[in-house]
């Protein structure tokens, strides 16, 4: 079942209606949250507990949602900022040099019972993760996630061109990862 606009708003403002509008939340983006955050940080155990930080702060900030963005859009904002500040405390706190990083997290993905790619999925996955986060963010969200610049640009609080020029700089980051290793 989908909800109009005003339905989710009059449900995000009543007490009983934000269980009823929180389940369905859950129901209809659990999913592409998951995905999307999963392919921010690889580990399915951070996956988890990023969508679990995700959807507790979805359910604390319902009540005061005004509808200025797609309650989607407001979701996935939630979740992008969940793993930007993931990985970067990650990388203040990692002790991995940055030349080590490409063949950890290629032996991360190889040894991850999820993951279900090849060789070359791995590489890609690879060549995205070593991306800077903003970047990898805007590439999974338009490459994976089909998400328009638009949309993007309300998710991150970030113009259309500055995106696109994120976005390029990405695929051209991915090209040449790909081509060397």
């Amino acid at each position: 079942m989908a909800y109009s606009k005003e339905e989710i708003l009059q449900l995000a403002h009543d007490v009983a209606g934000r269980t009823v509008l929180f389940n369905w939340l859950v129901d209809q983006w659990q999913r592409p949250v998951y995905y999307f955050i999963r392919r921010m940080v690889l580990d399915h155990d951070d996956t988890d507990d990023l969508v679990q930080n995700t959807f507790l702060k979805a359910w604390k900030g319902l009540a005061s949602f005004r509808g200025e963005a797609k309650i989607s859009t407001w979701l996935f904002s939630i979740a992008y900022r969940e793993s930007i500040n993931f990985l970067e405390s990650s990388k203040r706190i990692g002790k991995v040099s940055l030349d080590e990083v490409p063949q950890k997290l290629s032996t991360a993905l190889q040894e991850d019972p999820l993951f279900e790619g090849d060789e070359i999925q791995r590489k890609l996955q690879t060549a995205i993760a070593v991306l800077p986060e903003k970047q990898k963010a805007v590439f999974i969200m338009k490459y994976f996630e089909e998400k328009r610049y638009d949309e993007i640009a309300e998710i991150t609080g970030t113009s259309v061109g500055a995106l696109k020029a994120s976005f390029h700089f990405a695929v051209q980051k991915i090209a040449a990862f790909m081509q060397s290793n």
